[in-house]
Parts: C-alpha cells; structure tokens; sequence
C-alpha cells in the first residue's frame, strides 16, 4: 500500500524541500518506488532535479485546475537507477490558489489527481508552501500522514501550535486518515543550549512523536542543489546525509 507523506510547516526556511528531497534519495536508495510531489510555487524540490520551472508545458498546476489531468501525465523521472518521479511545480502554480477559490472539490484536487494515477509508487512525498493556505490545503487532504521539519529555535517551534490546528480540522472535516507521522528538529546546533531546550520543550509537548533524529546545520545542504543532486547523493557519509538515510530506515521499519 502505498504511503502518502506530506511535508508541512508555514514557517519558511525550516528545512521542507531538504526534508522531501533527500528523505526521497534514502527512500529510493532503500529499493523503495518514491513519487515526489512539488506543491510550492517557488519551486525549489522542481529546480533541486534541473528542471525549469519557467518551462513546464505540464505541471502540477495542471493536476489542480483540471480536475480530468491524472498525475502521470505530468511526472518527469529523476534519480539514477529508476523507479523514482517528480510531478514539478510551474510558476503558474502561484495563481492556482486565486482560480480555486470557487472551485468546487478545490481541496481535493490533489488527491483526485492521486487517486487517478496508475503509476504504482511506495511513498509519496509531497513538499508544501510556507503557508496554511490552499496548496497547503491540498497536501493535508491527499496524504495520510504529516511530518513537520522544526528548525530548533523557539520562534520557529511556537508556529508548530498553528499547524497541528490546521492539521486536526482538516483530520476532523475533511480527512480523517491523517495522522502525524513526526517532528523533525533540523537546523541542530549541537552546542547550543537553546537548541536543545527547544527539542526539550517539543518533546514534552508531542513525546514520542519526536524523533531521535536530529538534522544539524550544515551550509552542505545549501550548496549541493547547484551539482542538482541531494546530499545523500552528493555526499552520502555526511552527517546529513546519514540523518535522512536513518529517518528513512525508522519510517519504513516503523
């Protein structure tokens, strides 16, 4: 059966495409048939391949204002060795969430577009916009469960609070198989005393839906997109890379 991971936080900058990109690689390197879904109209996850978001004849802007366009009409293959796809995201997909105000099913979009593909995947990651707006919207709606990177200062973790909201009126009204899969903390400083009262305090307030993990700061992680590969790709004995491949192994083994 195959699980459908969204990757959520309003705050930008807290490690989401990071999270989707190379969580994906680690996957993938796993055997597993991942399908990566970009949802942000900046398009980082689409440009993190080589992919030019300015030029998209199809995109996942076409999966949402066409509710007939399955996702397998718009998936480009990435990583070596196969079995692995990006549906991309376009600069259009900035207007999508003016267009579908009106729309009917307009949060459902995305998993009509899923439900429509016949492409068999294990896992699909879907990357979101710093926002809780409607592409955001559609991520909680098509997936079945949530992992929220938090980057580890305590402006970032007090955002938490309004996404789990988000999260459990969407799971009340409008999908009630979302489950929170984990917290991430990313952006570790693992000599910063703050840092690790931020995890403290998540912890006591989501327990063991905390993972062990801890994604520390790296400017690695940075620079790796300009090669258009994933650090665990790039350099697969970085401690980052090493994060993303055990998150990999805890999530498949449960």
């Amino acid at each position: 059966m195959t699980r459908r991971i969204v990757v959520a936080n309003q705050k930008g900058g807290v490690g989401k495409t990071t999270t989707v990109a190379n969580l994906g690689a680690a996957l993938h390197k796993m055997g597993k048939r991942v399908l990566l879904i970009d949802m942000d109209p900046q398009a980082a996850l689409t440009a993190t391949y080589g992919i030019d978001p300015y030029n998209l004849p199809r995109s996942m802007y076409s999966v949402l204002i066409n509710e007939n366009t399955s996702i397998a009409r718009v998936l480009k293959p990435v990583g070596k060795g196969g079995e692995m796809a990006i549906a991309p995201a376009s600069i259009d997909l900035a207007a999508a969430e003016v267009q579908l105000v009106n729309a009917s099913n307009r949060a459902h979009r995305l998993k009509l577009g899923l439900d429509r593909n016949r492409i068999p995947f294990d896992f699909v990651l879907i990357d979101t916009p710093p926002s809780l707006g409607l592409l955001t919207l559609n991520g909680l709606v098509g997936a079945t469960e949530v992992l929220v990177p938090v980057q580890t200062h305590f402006l970032a973790m007090r955002g938490v609070r309004g996404l789990m909201e988000t999260v459990w009126r969407v799971k009340k009204k409008l999908n009630p198989e979302l489950q929170l899969l984990g917290m991430l903390p990313t952006m570790y400083a693992e000599n910063s005393q703050h840092a690790k009262e931020v995890v403290q305090e998540l912890r006591s307030v989501f327990g063991k839906k905390v993972f062990d993990i801890m994604v520390h700061n790296s400017m690695k992680f940075a620079e790796v997109p300009v090669a258009r590969q994933t650090l665990v790709d790039y350099a697969p004995d970085h401690d980052g890379a090493l994060a993303y491949r055990k998150l990999a192994e805890e999530i498949v083994n449960g």
